[in-house]
This record gives structure tokens, sequence and C-alpha cells, in this order.
């Protein structure tokens, strides 16, 4: 268990410096200079710059194109799809499936931090299917990874209910308890999907991973005599 912690981390390393590093300190600089930015990105002709600095989805370099497949993390039961959207985007997917024979009943919908892409995130998913004995899915965000799109607020919010959509219509999972797991940006949408879901009370829980309060404890104070601090 510890050994695969240990891989978590490291395989996380740097995502999760970029989301929190660069992302909330280039988020700060938009809020705090917002009116200036915003004037200059046009003149500059850096039309995708602000969803760029929201969505760091090309962090690293080959997030876009070079994807980890369960496979690579010893996970044999899975399959890859490509889930489309009402709204005709097409969203990259894991579906990795619980040993039958020790199988809880219970499929938990992962949704990934910022950066990367869910490749980064398997080392917790073999956890959750492994030693939890869940099924996952792992869905990737448009714009991400495999998928078709541009993300933005509202995308991501398709995107979630697709998700669980999903998880609804297969055959397999529809008695299933349903877990939203939420890591950092992902918390926000898990939230969200959940609170537009309380109806139909097939939500059994949500996890949430270093996830935010709010958008304002994301972003940077500026103390003048000493530059940059930041809200914990």
């Amino acid at each position: 268990m510890a050994s695969a912690l240990d891989t978590f981390i490291s395989y996380l390393k740097v995502p999760i410096l970029a989301s929190s590093g660069v992302a909330a300190l280039l988020s700060g600089l938009l809020y705090f200079k917002q009116k200036y930015v915003i004037l200059a990105i046009p003149i500059l002709g850096l039309a995708n710059f602000g969803s760029e600095i929201i969505y760091p989805r090309a962090f690293p370099p080959d997030a876009r194109t070079n994807v980890p497949r369960p496979s690579q993390f010893a996970i044999t039961d899975y399959e890859e799809l490509f889930i489309p959207t009402p709204d005709g985007e097409s969203l990259s997917a894991f579906f990795i499936r619980a040993n039958k024979q020790h199988a809880r009943n219970v499929t938990v919908l992962m949704f990934h931090g910022n950066a990367g892409n869910i490749g980064y995130r398997l080392p917790i998913a073999k956890i959750l299917e492994n030693e939890l004995r869940c099924n996952v899915l792992m869905l990737q965000y448009r714009g991400y990874g495999l998928s078709s799109g541009n993300p933005n607020e509202k995308g991501l919010m398709i995107d979630a209910q697709t998700g669980l959509d999903y998880i609804r219509q297969r055959h397999e999972l529809r008695d299933t308890k349903i877990v939203v797991y939420g890591q950092s940006i992902g918390g926000a949408v898990a939230v969200g999907l959940a609170a537009r879901n309380q109806r139909e009370g097939d939500i059994s829980g949500i996890i949430l991973e270093n996830t935010f309060t709010s958008i304002k404890k994301l972003i940077p104070t500026w103390v003048p005599s000493i530059g940059f601090t930041y809200h914990h």
C-alpha cells in the first residue's frame, strides 16, 4: 500500500505543482489586474490566454497526446471509452472494472485535477479498484488529453453530467452505489454535480481531495513589503 502511495505522489508531483503554483499565481494576476489583462489579450492576439491559465491542459507539454494506459499500472480489466456529450464533444474515459469475485457494489466517478490528464491519476484508480474493490470511471474533461473541444465552466458541468448519465445507463452499473471523487478543480466539478442531482438520490457519497473552498482562497494576496503570500 505504501509503495502504491509513493508511486502516486511522485507521479503527480509536476501536475500538482502546476495547478497549485503556476495556475494560482497566474490566476492571481488575472484577478488583481484583470481589467488591464482583458484589454491586452485581444491586442496581443492571445484569445485563449485566459483559458490556458485557468485550464492548463497542455502541461506537461505532451499531456494532450501522451495518456498513460491502465495496462501500464498492471490494471487488466478495463475499457477505453469515448463518450459523446449532448453538445457534440467526445470525452476520453477509462472504465476500470473491479474483480467480480470480491467487488463491492460501488462505482467511483472520478474527476481529475488541473493539468495533465487521466493517465496521471491511474495510481489512485488502482487503489480504488484493487484495495477498495470499486469500479472506477475516470472521465477526461473536454480539451484535456484525448477529449475533443475546449474547456470552460459550462462545458465541465456538461462533461460531469455526461459521466454520471453514462453510469446510470450502463446495464451492469444500474444498481450500483455511485461515489463522486473530485481532485483539486475536480472537487468543484464533483460538488456541483452532486448538488444538481440531489433529487435522483443515486449519489451515495463524495470524496474531495486537495480541493479548494473558493476561488478567492486560491488567489495570492499582495503584501507590498514582502511580495506574494498565499491563503491556506
